[in-house]
């Protein structure tokens, strides 16, 4: 009997779609939406994030005035109530995806852990 794995991934798509981790990212989600401060200063912050990421994955150097903006920006995100909901609420999503990733990948740890044990073959 062949088992298709993509047939199995969907069902963990429409089981994630309705988690309450899930639900509840999307309300706070849809909350900073619909709040114009909270969109700009959350926009404001992504930005910043992602432009430092990109320098970090280009080997370019991070300014002084480039930390110093994101910790003022982020001390204004922890500030705002709403924003800061919606982040507590994608970290609660991002630890569900880390253990289901741990499950995923169980048989392949499992499959080379093995193999460390008994070492090389010869």
């Amino acid at each position: 009997m062949s088992v298709n794995l993509y047939d199995h991934a969907n069902e963990l798509e429409r089981a994630i779609r309705q988690s309450e981790e899930f639900t509840e990212l999307q309300s706070m989600y849809d909350a900073v939406n619909n709040d114009e401060s909270a969109r700009g200063i959350f926009e404001n912050f992504r930005d910043i994030q992602l432009g430092l990421q990109q320098k970090q994955m280009n080997g370019e150097e991070i300014t002084e005035a480039e930390i110093e903006q994101a910790q003022k920006t982020a001390q204004l995100v922890q500030q705002h109530e709403v924003i800061s909901k919606l982040m507590e609420s994608e970290q609660r999503m991002s630890m569900l995806i880390q253990e289901l990733n741990k499950v995923i990948m169980k048989p392949l740890e499992e499959l080379y852990g093995s193999m460390e044990k008994e070492g090389p073959t010869q």
